[in-house]
């Protein structure tokens, strides 16, 4: 049976940008994000996978150039307490060489649903 989480209204967001290519200990960096934040019971995270976009090089990322796609851009989105948020960033701050990360406070509307079962 699975942990029931509860989030208040008032969260946190914590969204990271990174490219595609980037890896942690072998793994592709995303991977390694999301199985860490699972590890350390995280409400949950999504990752996006983006068309197009830009850096700190400036060098543009994207689907339509005729080569295969090269480090496209990545972006995963966890929302959770301000104190789990807080408790995650040292750890994903080992994990990055480079990239952004944000932080932007959020109202939760709904998280998960009212049935017992699943």
């Amino acid at each position: 049976m699975g942990v029931t989480m509860q989030l208040p209204r008032d969260a946190i967001l914590l969204r990271i940008f990174f490219g595609e290519d980037d890896k942690f200990e072998h793994l592709p960096l995303y991977e390694a994000i999301v199985l860490k934040a699972r590890e350390m019971h995280l409400a949950g995270a999504t990752v996006l996978r983006g068309q197009a976009g830009f850096g700190h090089s400036s060098r543009l990322h994207t689907t339509k150039i005729l080569r295969l796609s090269q480090d496209l851009p990545i972006i995963i989105e966890i929302v959770d307490t301000q104190p789990k948020i807080d408790a995650f960033l040292p750890t994903l701050d080992k994990m990055m060489t480079s990239g952004l990360i944000t932080i932007e406070k959020v109202q939760v509307l709904q998280y998960g649903n009212s049935s017992t079962s699943g």
